[in-house]
């Protein structure tokens, strides 16, 4: 059912209306799940889930502690203002920080928006903007036409019909929207909530070892009642005797025909800690990081850490990595000719080196390849007679 009470102003402008708010109506018992915005996952997940922060924090980081290689058309260059540029985007971030915020956005919202900051037709500063306050403004053909940027009630636009478009949108793919992308964080909500439901529970039972949930149930003769001084005295000495961790362990004295009733399952009839582990090895999942690199135990899907580490950089970081580096190129490659393109130095990638050993031992043991086509095939250039068999 629509939401009553929606603002029109609240609704996202795209090329095709979007999924409307739902008021779910709710019984006693049923779950209630973090709703899909990009502040409520972030709060749930990033701030308040330690398995979603450090997922996060391992891509982004590995991801933009990569090393750049820059082509111009065949030619390898070693300097580059392109390089200068990723190197030191801002004055106040590094190549590192600024690449680390724009992976760790489309980590966490899907989406990822760049702005680069001309002077007289050149790129001298590259941005990372937030993408909760970033709005699509689609033309009529149904691609972006601008983009409007909203901070502390101003509206910033940025009109993308120029040789160099000021913003540089990347998503993750989401077969049901046209312009914002899918997060994996949005994928693993539910195991997200799961997760941090388990978390309060430990913490409740931490906070109220000794009194499990349950009813103390008065027997009293010819079917009489506690008076209202009784059960007053009766609930402050389960309140200051029985309840928090200091008074774990501790058994209740029942008297005057006081008995006490269990209404709830134990933990461990919940399968309580299994739980969390899979909502935890799904939350894994959904980022594309093995879970013994998150210390999530009861997961022997790799035969050491050091596989695992490869795992996460061959199937997450190396893909994502690319694609940054792919869309960069595309973008900025205007303002440098057109022929830039700039790609990753996977030689010193160290979780690879046993990968990269051996490649080079097959082609080194391959006779029916030239010197050049060897080192075309390890990703180096030809040189001048190189192509001899040897």
């Amino acid at each position: 059912m629509k939401n009553p009470f929606r603002s029109a102003k609240s609704a996202p402008e795209t090329k095709a209306s979007r999924a409307a708010q739902l008021i779910a109506l709710q019984t006693s018992g049923r779950a209630r799940w973090t709703p899909r915005d990009y502040a409520a996952l972030t709060r749930e997940g990033y701030l308040k889930n330690a398995v979603v922060h450090r997922a996060v924090r391992l891509v982004a980081e590995n991801a933009a502690s990569v090393s750049w290689l820059l082509y111009d058309g065949a030619a390898e260059h070693d300097t580059h203002p392109l390089l200068d540029l990723i190197a030191q985007p801002n004055p106040r971030q590094d190549g590192a920080a600024f690449l680390e915020s724009v992976f760790a956005h489309l980590q966490l919202a899907g989406n990822a928006y760049i702005e680069a900051v001309t002077l007289d037709g050149a790129v001298r500063e590259l941005h990372a903007l937030r993408p909760d306050r970033m709005r699509v403004v689609p033309g009529s053909d149904g691609w972006p036409d601008a983009y409007d940027y909203l901070v502390a009630g101003r509206s910033m636009r940025f009109e993308q019909a120029q040789a160099l478009p000021p913003i540089l949108h990347l998503t993750h793919f989401h077969p049901l929207d046209d312009h914002y992308g899918l997060s994996p964080l949005e994928a693993a909500a539910v195991a997200v909530d799961t997760h941090n439901a388990a978390a309060s529970w430990n913490k409740a039972l931490l906070d109220n070892a000794a009194r499990p949930s349950g009813a103390l149930v008065y027997s009293g003769p010819d079917g009489s009642i506690l008076s209202e001084n009784q059960f007053d005295r009766l609930k402050r000495e389960l309140e200051d005797n029985y309840q928090g961790a200091v008074n774990a362990g501790r058994p209740l004295l029942l008297e005057g025909g006081l008995d006490w009733k269990a209404m709830s399952l134990s933990p461990k009839d919940m399968d309580f800690l299994d739980a969390k582990h899979n909502a935890a090895r799904e939350i894994a999942l959904a980022f594309g990081v093995p879970p013994m690199l998150l210390g999530i135990p009861g997961d022997a899907t790799y035969a050491n850490y050091q596989e695992a580490n490869r795992a996460l950089w061959r199937d997450t970081i190396l893909p994502l990595a690319s694609r940054v580096g792919v869309a960069l190129s595309q973008w900025l490659a205007p303002a440098y000719g057109g022929q830039v393109r700039l790609a990753i130095d996977s030689d010193r990638i160290e979780a690879l080196n046993n990968d990269r050993a051996a490649l080079w031992e097959r082609i080194t043991a391959a006779p029916f390849l030239t010197l050049n086509e060897k080192r075309i095939a390890v990703g180096y250039a030809p040189v001048e007679g190189g192509d001899q068999f040897g």
